[in-house]
């Protein structure tokens, strides 16, 4: 992390997490006892709908002693995994999450359903790390997987296990409801109120706990929630798996003859149509500001919930995302801030990169964010990793690393253990214009997250023809400030798909996709290379690429321009070197 104009915002949130801290610890002395404290859990009255897909191949794994979360792999050799150090904190996260009961209820085996009853005796006897098991998105996500599960992990199940599993539900409620009590960021608040309300209605014994943690989902929807349907984190991930549990939520209100909220109906209806304007024809979403691979099923799942035939929103601005189409062809653009600190945990610094797809083709991408290792995730969220101009191969954000004297850097680790690797700065102002053509779509925007380092604003253009398929796109890099200052190296990206085939040409570079396409990129005002790359959002984990990069030094005003083109379907041409 550079420090400098960047050191003020770190000592900020050291003093603000510092505060929350002993807030924390004076609720946690002079509350009033926990609503949940005096009561119990006396029975399971719905189990609701998991809007998640299940493969019943999981359980096979699972008998064989082999767990595989978040693109990492454990071998119990016949043991629980609880006793083992998880390979990844993401992979702790699935694993204490109990998500994966899911895929143990589609194998419908009494040899599934005695596996799943084994794990979770192991879980509530006390075996694992507490810690993890703690965390409150994590919490959260069990007691959800608890209730939706709940019929796979009873049935068969004696009585002294049926107890148990009634107070290891009861235990988890309490927790979330001191974890809302003390105070938590933003994201982890939504995430209990939503497991809150679900036991709330599940459960027998504490239903007084469903007023209130309706009323803090209702608050922390209207607060999260933007009205063009995005939410404030401009995570799609976030937003995705939070459609999948309010939707059998609010199928649950209506279960138990209980009026959903109305903050959860507007939610609903808003966010689905976002989905629909980041969604590629090959049903997977762009990669922006913390989204990975895309699991199709459950975004299809989730968009018929909208209507087959409902179209795409082109513009969404509170959420800083656009989206053109000419014909065949698609491009989604990234043109809003960073997210507020408190929501930035995933957030990359990518303002102004694209994604583009020919029919179900992806072309431009950005590299995405993977499963797991919080290196890798650092890296794939910097500026380099996304299709757009970066500064010295630095990010026009900036993220809260480790870094500085020996006592900054321990306070830095203190703050990455409980908040992760949130972006202190990003641009100061972005800016962004649409304009339809009766050819086709124009998109222009701007952003000066290079302003304060670098004394540079980048502005792009896209022009998008329907008639022959074809972007033109314009970078210009403008200098700030007064007086002579030094140049600085630019490398413009188009970070390509891995199915994407691509070399150089006399008058360029072709582009050829496995479906038979081959496009022409052209660029003018810099020098074009051919780099290697890589793509984190395969299903099957990191795969090699290709990305054209554009270098050019800017040391006064500067202008490129660039295009992608598809041509007639011929052969390729012979072939230089680029």
């Amino acid at each position: 992390m550079a420090w400098g104009p960047d050191r003020w915002r770190f000592y900020r949130l050291v003093a603000r997490e510092t505060a929350r801290t002993f807030r924390a610890v004076g609720a946690s002395l002079t509350a009033p006892p926990d609503i949940l404290a005096r009561m119990r859990v006396t029975g399971l009255v719905i189990a609701p709908q998991d809007l998640r897909t299940s493969d019943a191949t999981f359980a096979d794994d699972i008998y064989a002693g082999l767990f595989v979360f978040a693109g990492r792999s454990l071998a119990a050799s016949g043991g629980s995994p609880f006793d083992y150090a998880p390979p990844s904190p993401e992979w702790a996260d699935e694993l204490y999450g109990f998500g994966w009961l899911r895929h143990l209820r589609a194998a419908d085996t009494a040899l599934a359903r005695a596996n799943a009853r084994a794990f979770v005796a192991d879980f509530i006897a006390g075996r694992g790390d507490p810690a993890l098991a703690r965390h409150t998105p994590v919490a959260a996500r069990r007691l959800i997987s608890f209730l939706c599960q709940s019929p796979l992990v009873l049935e068969g199940a004696d009585h002294g296990f049926y107890q148990n599993f009634l107070k290891a539900i009861a235990r988890n409620a309490q927790q979330l409801e001191r974890d809302l009590r003390r105070g938590v960021p933003p994201q982890w608040r939504l995430n209990a109120a939503v497991a809150l309300c679900y036991a709330g209605l599940c459960c027998d014994g504490i239903q007084p706990i469903l007023r209130r943690a309706t009323r803090i989902l209702s608050r922390e929807l209207d607060r999260q929630i933007l009205t063009d349907g995005g939410h404030r984190s401009r995570d799609p991930r976030f937003a995705m798996e939070l459609l999948l549990d309010l939707l059998p939520l609010r199928q649950s209100y209506l279960s138990r003859s209980v009026e959903p909220p109305a903050a959860l109906l507007r939610a609903v209806d808003r966010m689905l149509p976002l989905l629909r304007l980041l969604r590629h024809p090959d049903a997977s979403l762009s990669h922006f500001n913390g989204m990975g691979a895309t699991d199709a099923d459950h975004l299809a799942t989730l968009l018929v919930y909208d209507g087959a035939l409902a179209r795409p929103m082109m513009h969404a601005p509170n959420s800083g995302y656009e989206r053109m189409e000419g014909g065949r062809v698609i491009v989604v653009a990234d043109v809003g801030k960073s997210p507020p600190l408190p929501y930035s945990l995933n957030a990359g610094a990518g303002c102004l990169a694209f994604e583009m797809s020919s029919g179900p083709q992806r072309i431009v991408v950005n590299c995405g964010l993977p499963a797991s290792g919080p290196d890798l995730r650092l890296l794939a969220r910097s500026t380099p990793a996304h299709s757009t101009a970066s500064v010295a191969d630095s990010s026009s954000c900036r993220f809260l690393t480790a870094t500085g004297w020996w006592g900054e850097r321990l306070v830095a680790e203190w703050l990455i253990r409980r908040r992760g690797a949130v972006v202190l700065r990003g641009p100061a102002s972005v800016a962004a214009e649409r304009v339809e053509e009766a050819d086709g779509t124009v998109l222009a925007a701007r952003h000066d997250g290079y302003a304060p380092e670098f004394g540079i604003v980048h502005e792009r253009r896209w022009q998008l023809s329907a008639a022959d398929a074809r972007l033109e796109g314009r970078d210009a890099f403008l200098r700030q400030g007064k007086g002579r200052v030094r140049g600085h190296d630019v490398a413009i990206r188009f970070h390509l798909h891995p199915g994407i085939a691509v070399r150089g040409v006399p008058d360029g570079l072709e582009l050829a996709s496995a479906l038979g396409e081959i496009w022409m990129f052209r660029a003018e005002g810099a020098e074009i290379a051919i780099e290697e790359s890589v793509y984190f959002s395969g299903l099957t984990g990191p795969r090699r690429t290709d990305q054209i990069v554009l270098h050019l030094r800017v040391s006064d005003d500067v202008e490129v321009r660039w295009s992608f083109a598809r041509l007639a379907s011929a052969p390729m041409r012979g072939a230089t070197a680029a």
